[in-house]
């Protein structure tokens, strides 16, 4: 099972950077660029640069505040 952890660790880690190294460029370094250049092709439109992550960071929100709200409702089922 280490072996494993590792593995799914180690897929973990470079999809993170992956993601981290798309956005930073996208986002930090790409405007420097002329419009008319051709690595503009590889990238999304500069307002779902700040679209994305805020969908994402709502999505999260909502995810944990279910987990959380079911998880206190299934306590209270146990005391009573």
């Amino acid at each position: 099972m280490e072996l494993a952890d590792k593995a799914v660790g180690l897929l973990l880690s470079s999809i993170s950077l992956s993601i981290f190294t798309y956005y930073t460029f996208w986002v930090i370094i790409l405007p420097f660029f002329d419009s008319e250049h051709f690595v503009h092709k590889y990238f999304l439109p500069q307002e779902y640069a700040i679209l994305i992550p805020v969908c994402a960071g709502v999505t999260l929100v909502c995810f944990i505040s279910v987990f959380i709200g079911y998880v206190m409702l299934k306590s209270k089922k146990k005391k009573a």
